[in-house]
Parts: structure tokens; C-alpha cells; sequence
């Protein structure tokens, strides 16, 4: 069983045939370097867009201060062609408008916008909580906690190194 689990794992990590992309921003705790402002957090620092798998390993990333939009351009851009298995991509509502339309005519994948539906009361909504919870994972490494990095490159490649040290814990655990 646990052979079985291991092998879909891998296979569903490598070719997905749905992901998830969202952002969030984090703190920036120096003054240097390129850092924003994310007014719906009303947080300065930078922000994270992140593509993770249905397992919530991270495919791909840009750490930048642009908005969501934007930053799910530059994910699917780095991302290119390479996963031609993934046929539906699930978004923030933060990425809805003309990002919709630019995705299946630039990259032939469908995005379908997870939307809140009551701002009041907490209530889990599919799919996005698999992004959350990369995130939650994320932040647990000192580094990623806040962003300390001055330059996104060096923060992008804390980022893989944190899901590297993951992946090789959940391979061998201890």
C-alpha cells in the first residue's frame, strides 16, 4: 500500500493534470531591494505566486512586487509547454479579468477562478486550501517566514531549497 502510494505520488507530481496557482505577500523586513505593496493585505513586502500540484508541491514560482495577474502571466511564461499533461488550472479570484482569456490562447489551459463566497464566516474552499496549505509548509522555515532575502532571485531559490528539504523529508523521514 504504501508502495502503491509512493509510485501515485511520483507519477501525479511529475505530470499533474490540474494545478493550483495563487499569491501571498509577505512582510519585508529590510528596506533594500525591489518591495511593494499589496493593498488588499495592506502588507508591504513582496509577493509569492506559486503553482503547486494536487499533492501542493511547487511546479513553479515568482517572487515579485507585481499584481496577481501579472505574476500568473510570468508563472505560466516559466512554466512554458513543459507540463502537457495539466489541462485546468484553478486561480485566485485575484487573477480573474483578462488572465482568463491570455492562459487558454497563450498555453491551451483552461483557469477556472476559485471564488470566496461569504467574507464573514470561515468556510474551506476547494482546491485552494492545497495552495494554503504549501504556504503553511513554507512559512514554517525561518528564512520564509518573512521576506529577508534583498534580491527575489535569492528569496525564489529559498523557496525550492524549503520544498526540496520537504520532499526529501517526506522520502525518508527523521
Amino acid at each position: 500500500m504504501i508502495a502503491s502510494a509512493s509510485r501515485f505520488a511520483r507519477r501525479s507530481a511529475a505530470n499533474p493534470r490540474r494545478v493550483r496557482r495563487f499569491s501571498t505577500a509577505k512582510r519585508s523586513r529590510r528596506e533594500r531591494g525591489q518591495h511593494g505593496y499589496d493593498a488588499g493585505k495592506k502588507v508591504k513586502g513582496r509577493k509569492r505566486h506559486i503553482l503547486v500540484d494536487t499533492l501542493g508541491l511547487i511546479l513553479a514560482e515568482v517572487v515579485a512586487d507585481i499584481q496577481d495577474r501579472d505574476g500568473g502571466r510570468r508563472v505560466l511564461e516559466r512554466v512554458g509547454r513543459r507540463l502537457h499533461r495539466v489541462r485546468r488550472i484553478w486561480a485566485d479570484g485575484g487573477y480573474g479579468g483578462a488572465f482568463v482569456d491570455w492562459a487558454p490562447r497563450h498555453f491551451g489551459r483552461a483557469v477556472e477562478i476559485v471564488k470566496r463566497s461569504n467574507m464573514h464566516r470561515f468556510v474551506v474552499l476547494p482546491k485552494r486550501w492545497i495552495v494554503e496549505r504549501t504556504f503553511a509548509w513554507l512559512g514554517k522555515y525561518r528564512r520564509l517566514s518573512k521576506d529577508y532575502e534583498t534580491l527575489p532571485a535569492s528569496s525564489e531559490m529559498m523557496i525550492y531549497l524549503a520544498m526540496i528539504n520537504l520532499m526529501i523529508h517526506r522520502l525518508k523521514p527523521g
